[in-house]
């Protein structure tokens, strides 16, 4: 194995394998080397108690890119299935279905409720401006009633700031149905594979996809390096060395970066300026409890994923991973509940034990009257880096920090984490594709990457 290459590619996720599979296709050397034992990142599976789960819920959007979808459906063939959406979501005291539909919406939802947001949805071109936050943007565009009753309560738990204390930016990438009439449009589309209405799904969970990539990376030529956790990096006209933990030295023409952007800004030398780290230190992620329930019986309910925006719990989702495909391989006696907890590093959530987190799920089952659990398994996964928090002033220190790994000679980074985007799968891999594209002839295109760059602030969040 060399420790020379043309391309090194810091991170396994899909970002990094995507990148390293085009490369490796367009006849460069590359290593990709990983810090942890296994690929995937967050978009990784694994068994517990037999079913295959996800790190939380994933899907792969309808909106992928047809040249990204083609590529994918050509590795995992029928494995990639089509799938309708069939979740549930709660608000003002009642069950939804979701997506949306408006005869259940009407008869459901409180007369009230319903005339207070049709007045809104009336009242929307008088509310318009320039927003100073994300809940001045969705109340401008929604209404206060949809945003008291639903985002409002949701971003407190998503991202532990009130809505006052989000930038507006985040309204713009997380909430593609920002009126009364986007969310109507969407509602009575009459498609059903549209975005919102579908999305696809591998056979064996959502980790399938990032592993059939690694596969035809290494296939490709790619050399892949597990528990590879870099120390040190260096970057110069002529080349980038990285040094990982065992104190093996890695060197190539050019170096590709998915890790945290403030994470790179600890890794460099000579050290990142004073500017830099300032602003790293400033930029927040939001973490992630995910409490696995083994349920004795199959389907606990009929749903994919149930919505719970309430403040009532700190549980934001409970997914049933089973349901989100069609496969033979799952056991017919049981199913896996995955409950995610947004939260911070250190706090209540992120350090109570496996019992007590099953405890507080079965507490939020009863409290909104949904099926208890036939409780036969826990397991426990705690992520520390999952949401980027876009509070009110983060821009100018992304600005700070995005400008200085910019000027980093030879090293490029994107990525949900290295460019600090709450970006969607098929994102990170479109952006991998125009990085590599960007490095095509041996060459970097700053033009090219610049373009891509600011294709990739367009892009908006799909759940």
């Amino acid at each position: 194995m060399s420790n020379s290459a043309d391309l090194i590619v810091l991170g396994a996720g899909p970002a990094g394998l995507a990148a390293a599979w085009r490369a490796s296709r367009a006849g460069l050397s590359v290593t990709v080397l990983e810090r942890t034992e296994a690929v995937g990142g967050m978009a990784a599976s694994f068994d517990v108690a037999g079913v295959r789960v996800d790190h939380g819920s994933h899907r792969l959007h309808p909106s992928t890119a047809p040249a990204i979808l083609a590529d994918l459906q050509g590795l995992l063939g029928d494995d990639l299935q089509l799938r309708r959406r069939h979740g549930r979501l709660h608000v003002a005291g009642r069950w939804v279905g979701f997506p949306l539909r408006p005869a259940e919406l009407a008869r459901t939802l409180p007369a009230g409720m319903l005339a207070r947001v049709g007045a809104e949805a009336l009242a929307e071109p008088l509310r318009r401006g320039r927003p100073s936050s994300y809940a001045d943007a969705l109340r401008r565009g929604l209404g206060r009633t949809l945003y008291d009753e639903l985002y409002g309560p949701f971003a407190v738990k998503l991202w532990g700031r009130t809505g006052d204390e989000i930038d507006a930016e985040q309204a713009r990438v997380r909430v593609s149905a920002d009126t009364p009439w986007k969310i109507a449009r969407r509602m009575l589309r009459r498609s059903a594979k549209g975005p919102g209405k579908a999305f696809h799904y591998p056979r064996r969970g959502f980790g399938q996809i990032v592993d059939a990539v690694a596969d035809a990376a290494t296939a490709a030529g790619a050399e892949l390096r597990l528990g590879a956790e870099v120390d040190q990096l260096r970057a110069g006209e002529d080349g980038v060395a990285v040094r990982a933990g065992d104190g093996t030295i890695f060197t190539a023409e050019h170096l590709f970066t998915t890790i945290p952007l403030p994470v790179l800004a600890r890794l460099t030398e000579p050290p990142a300026p004073p500017a830099a780290v300032e602003a790293a230190a400033r930029l927040r992620f939001r973490a992630m409890v995910l409490v696995y329930l083994v349920h004795e019986g199959r389907p606990w309910t009929e749903f994919d994923a149930t919505y719970l925006p309430d403040a009532s719990t700190p549980v934001a989702r409970i997914s049933e991973p089973a349901n989100y495909r069609s496969s033979a391989d799952d056991p017919r006696d049981r199913t896996v509940l995955c409950c995610e907890l947004p939260c911070e590093v250190g706090d209540q959530w992120w350090r109570a034990s496996d019992g007590e987190l099953a405890e507080l799920v079965a507490d939020t089952l009863a409290h909104f009257d949904l099926p208890p659990l036939r409780l036969a398994g826990v397991q426990v996964r705690r992520l520390p880096t999952v949401y980027p928090v876009y509070e009110i002033g983060y821009a100018e220190h992304l600005r700070g920090l995005d400008a200085w790994a910019g000027a980093l000679p030879r090293v490029t980074t994107f990525g949900r984490l290295g460019l600090f985007a709450h970006d969607n799968t098929h994102h990170a891999i479109a952006m991998a594709y125009d990085a590599v594209d960007a490095l095509a002839g041996g060459r970097w295109d700053a033009a090219a990457w610049s373009a891509a760059r600011r294709r990739f602030a367009d892009h908006v969040v799909e759940d």
